[in-house]
């Protein structure tokens, strides 16, 4: 004879990795959120973040706060992006797409440049010199 407790353990399970993977494709958003074609930004870090979903860089651009979103923490750091090659108030060029919503100050960066020093996060993904 069955259990019926292994009928509710299947639905629960189930309910659990629908509801996992929800989550995931929510944090991990892609590209869609960006408009096609590259787009450079230029300004003063405020904030770094090397952590998940996405590192992310706050700058300054002429008084308008800006977020960029880099790779995921272990893309980024392999690109050599650690929180210790930049600091709040240095100037960086970061290179990727803008947000469609172009109210909201967002972009994805494929490549940052801190410093004289060029870090591609998305290599893949970096604009043809």
């Amino acid at each position: 004879m069955q259990s019926p407790f292994n009928g509710i353990r299947s639905v629960t399970l189930a309910a659990a990795a629908i509801l996992a993977a929800g989550t995931a494709a929510y944090a991990h958003h892609g590209w869609s959120w960006t408009e096609d074609g590259f787009f450079e930004l230029r300004g003063r870090i405020t904030a770094i973040y090397i952590g998940n979903p996405h590192a992310t860089l706050d700058v300054d651009v002429e008084g308008e706060a800006w977020r960029v979103e880099m790779a995921p923490p272990s893309r980024t750091i392999a690109a050599g992006f650690t929180e210790e090659v930049a600091k709040v108030g240095d100037e960086v060029t970061a290179i990727g797409n803008r947000s469609l919503d172009e109210k909201e100050k967002r972009m994805k960066a494929v490549r940052i440049i801190v410093g004289g020093k060029t870090y591609d996060v998305y290599s893949d993904r970096v604009p043809p010199a």
